[in-house]
């Protein structure tokens, strides 16, 4: 960091300055440029904010400065570049005095967060990573909370783009895992949140918002209207009623109740994308505040309205009719949760994901109606399926094609959408939630369809007593060897013994989980592993450090491990910010 001073210090005489053109400045603080052009004397930060190159082996013409590394050009007199990609250079007072050149060695704001707020929305609307770095870590820096960083890159996907997208569920997805990750991590987090809303806001049409209705109907009547705009693919009508629902009060859980109903009239819909983003609005909303709802909830109802439900799928019709399966069992939720004892407590959750794994579709339905009229609430149903489903990718056998991950991931990350959208729903609402129930039938059938990719299924390392003592044992030693596993493609098998390896012994588990989240945060890593991560720790805090946690962490890491090494492009690009911001220099043994 700059030595915290306001005294001027010495950086030559002018006449020195007139002959040489530029002199530099050193001391405790950033190497200084001083630059005389056409009588005026100008001092710049001599590195140039893109990569660190020493500015004063540069050339000037006319008012300008070009860095001789990637040739970005500034303006001498503001710092401002001329090529947003490479951010502007931060400049310093400089005055003569009796033929002496003076600077103050100071590069400071007189409001760091609002400078660094604006420079974020900056790099946000141009798609510029490593202003969008500069900006996340100047905001830290300045005591800006996270959350309140979150919120503004929410906003600014909500308003520029029509429809949510892949960006912001990245963003709430690690906006999720940030009160479970250890403080150093912050910085990637939101730097790989924001880059990516950008990324997916870059060319879209922005959002024009819509207004409620005048009337306010009773919630029955939103309801049913929002189910009938979105079976005849209505947006506009689906989103002025939504826009009612929220601007007549209705609840939270009111209003999952009533997307959930309308989302789940088709059958896993998008290959579950379409819940899993309404789930992640809702999520949003959680990270951002609810007086945002108006604008948050109403871009997920394009995707909804439009997705492709399983009941256009050939699979879910033959050889035997899935879609009518569950239509059948919908039609008698009723009256199975009114023969539902009236009391909390059903445990047998892992008893009935094992059943969700079956090979009969008719048997897995009959377990599920089973657990219902034995006491089983929604939210169990939707804790089982997305168990069972994480048994899906950590038994994921790799005899599949690469490809394949995708099906069983696709089908845990619904289940965890269902799981956590039931929860919001509670049981506090009317009886209509059980609508949104169907949920968990279509995602039984996704997960009945998935079977295949355990044939033969893979071990899970530590069941059965199975003896890991050929790792290390030592906490540290294990995650060390669990990110150099990382390192290395096809390590999915070690990768899932070392997570087995921690916590069979007991290690803490929020350092394993810090260390799964840095493996993902140092790669260029896809929209999916962003959200296998999110609803592995989600499902983790479910069942705690028992058999099943250890399941799913496993199901995680193995994941991740298929997935890694990438190019890690951005990680060094946060990593350059991260140094230019803290005043390194990243060209100390460049020669000219």
């Amino acid at each position: 960091m700059d030595t915290p001073t306001t005294d001027f210090v010495r950086a030559g005489s002018l006449e020195e300055l007139k002959a040489k053109g530029r002199l530099v400045v050193h001391g405790p603080h950033r190497p200084i440029l001083v630059v005389h052009d056409k009588g005026r004397v100008f001092a710049l930060d001599n590195r140039c904010p893109h990569m660190g190159f020493p500015l004063d082996r540069g050339s000037g013409e006319d008012g300008t400065l070009t860095c001789h590394w990637h040739h970005a050009r500034f303006d001498l007199a503001s710092g401002c570049t001329f090529d947003l990609w490479a951010d502007d250079v931060p400049t310093c007072p400089a005055e003569v005095r009796d033929g002496e050149v003076w600077v103050r060695p100071t590069f400071g704001h007189a409001d760091p967060a609002a400078h660094w707020r604006r420079r974020l929305d900056d790099g946000l609307a141009h798609v510029l990573g490593l202003v969008i770095a500069k900006a996340v870590h100047g905001q830290l820096a300045a005591g800006v909370p996270p959350s309140d960083v979150v919120r503004q890159v929410a906003l600014f996907g909500i308003e520029n783009r029509d429809g949510w997208g892949v960006g912001l569920t990245i963003l709430v997805a690690l906006g999720n895992l940030l009160p479970v990750l250890p403080e150093e991590e912050t910085y990637l987090v939101l730097f790989h949140g924001a880059r990516r809303v950008a990324a997916d806001c870059d060319g879209e049409a922005p959002r024009r918002r819509r207004a409620a209705l005048a009337s306010r109907p009773d919630r029955a009547t939103l309801e049913r209207w929002l189910r009938r705009w979105t079976s005849v693919r209505h947006r506009e009508a689906a989103e002025r009623t939504l826009l009612t629902a929220v601007a007549t009060g209705t609840s939270p859980a009111a209003l999952a109740d009533l997307l959930l109903a309308a989302d789940t009239d088709r059958a896993f819909p998008d290959g579950g994308h379409s819940l899993d983003f309404t789930n992640k609005a809702f999520e949003c909303l959680d990270l951002i505040g609810w007086q945002h709802a108006d604008a948050v909830l109403p871009a997920v109802v394009g995707q909804m309205v439009a997705a492709r439900g399983a009941e256009e799928s050939t699979a879910w019709r033959q050889p035997a009719d899935l879609i009518a399966l569950c239509a059948d069992v919908a039609a008698k939720l009723p009256d199975l949760f009114a023969a539902r004892p009236n009391r909390d407590g059903w445990s047998d959750h892992a008893a009935l994901a094992q059943a969700l794994l079956g090979d009969d579709p008719e048997a897995i339905m009959a377990a599920l109606k089973a657990a219902i009229v034995s006491g089983a609430a929604a939210a169990d149903l939707g804790r089982s399926l997305a168990y069972a489903a994480a048994l899906r990718l950590a038994r994921f056998g790799s005899a599949n094609e690469h490809a394949d991950w995708e099906t069983a991931h696709h089908v845990f990350t619904y289940a965890n959408a269902v799981h956590q959208m039931l929860k919001r729903i509670g049981t506090a609402e009317r009886e209509g939630h059980i609508e949104a129930v169907r949920g968990v039938l279509h995602g039984a059938m996704a997960l009945y369809l998935a079977r295949y990719l355990n044939v033969p299924p893979a071990r899970i390392p530590g069941d059965g007593g199975e003896p890991l003592d050929d790792l290390p044992a030592h906490a540290q030693e294990i995650r060390a060897a669990l990110l150099d596993a990382f390192d290395r493609q096809r390590q999915v098998d070690l990768a899932a013994r070392l997570v087995a390896r921690h916590l069979t012994l007991g290690h803490p588990v929020p350092a394993l989980i810090a260390t799964l989240a840095r493996a993902l945060l140092r790669e260029d890593a896809g929209f999916h592993a962003y959200q296998a991560l999110d609803a592995g720790v989600r499902q983790f805090g479910a069942w705690g450090n028992t058999d099943e946690g250890r399941h799913i962490l496993i199901a995680v890491a193995r994941y991740l491990a298929a997935h890694s090494p990438t190019e890690r492009a951005e990680l060094q690009t946060a990593d350059i910010a991260r140094r230019l911001m803290r005043g390194g220099e990243l060209h100390q043994d460049t020669r000219a």
